[in-house]
């Protein structure tokens, strides 16, 4: 079989397709690539007649994955990422290193000393790109693993061959409840707690993974759920009167001193702050500016043993 020029597949034309499954959308996809939407069907197109497999299902709200687009994913995200790591390395040649790195940051920029690593960056990397994206802290491991973001901060336990780690420090964590609750709450055993309303993350944040694993271990499920993805929010909700939640143990204390919560004193959960990376960029010049940052930043100085250390 003979292929003519120009039947072969184009980089833009992966990095297309990686959008779309990113976003699951068609125009989304477009608005992130800054390209029209009719032209990046096309090239949707394109690369399916060239592959001769649909990689995605139309659906009335959008773009799904195949089976074969599934597998194919996988194997186009590589290809982006070695050509990505050619143009770094080819920077890196010239003496600098240049291009864009997509970056996981949480809700509270204080706690990972984001401040500090952007103002290193602009001074010691002025053509790298840092584009921040904000993640409840285990959709940020999973699309650094899949290859959708290429670092980021994250708290928690997780692992993955595709995904390495620098620990930073540890953070507790506890059960805080509305002030007006203190007496139901001072000498509670974990099951009278359950039967009271909870404000917890959803399921994919390490906030929910612990405090579902408190419930396993307590063998009790909360009676009245109430869902909330930001921090800020779950502080005020707890501050309202609206229930109980996990919290950080330094924002816990700041409600407690603000006379707007209480903690329950039955459990003290912790859990790692981490940098994560793409272990398959680990060499490429933009990965290792990125741990010159962080080491920067957070390793000279000792790791407390918790946020309020």
């Amino acid at each position: 079989m003979q292929y003519s020029d120009s039947n072969r597949m184009e980089l833009y034309q992966l990095k297309g397709f990686a959008a779309v499954a990113g976003h699951g959308h068609l125009t989304r996809a477009a608005e992130h690539l800054h390209i029209s939407q009719p032209a990046l069907s096309a090239q949707i197109k394109a690369l399916e007649d060239e592959l001769g497999v649909e990689l995605f299902e139309r659906l009335p709200s959008g773009m799904a994955l195949t089976a074969a687009g599934k597998r194919l994913l996988a194997k186009a995200q590589s290809v982006i990422a070695a050509a990505r790591a050619m143009n770094s390395e080819a920077r890196a040649l010239q003496g600098e290193v240049a291009g864009r790195v997509r970056f996981a940051t949480t809700a509270d920029p204080e706690l990972v000393r984001l401040p500090q690593l952007l103002a290193i960056a602009v001074e010691r990397y002025p053509l790298l790109e840092i584009e921040l994206q904000q993640e409840v802290s285990g959709a940020a491991f999973e699309k650094v693993r899949d290859g959708a973001l290429d670092a980021g901060f994250y708290y928690g336990n997780l692992a993955h061959p595709a995904v390495a780690s620098q620990a930073l420090r540890e953070l507790e964590f506890r059960v805080v409840a509305p002030q007006a609750w203190r007496d139901r709450v001072d000498g509670a055993s974990f099951a009278a707690l359950a039967r009271e309303p909870w404000i917890l993350a959803p399921a994919i944040s390490t906030y929910r993974i612990l405090a579902d694993d408190l419930f396993d271990k307590n063998g009790v499920t909360p009676a009245t759920l109430i869902e909330a993805d930001n921090e800020a929010v779950i502080r005020s909700l707890v501050a309202a009167g609206l229930g109980i939640a996990l919290m950080r143990d330094d924002l816990a204390r700041a409600l407690v001193d603000a006379n707007e919560a209480c903690v329950w004193d039955g459990a003290q959960l912790s859990t790692t702050l981490q940098f994560l990376w793409r272990e398959e960029q680990r060499g490429d010049s933009r990965t290792l500016a990125l741990l010159d940052l962080v080491s920067d930043v957070w390793l000279p100085q000792p790791i407390p043993a918790s946020a309020t250390s």
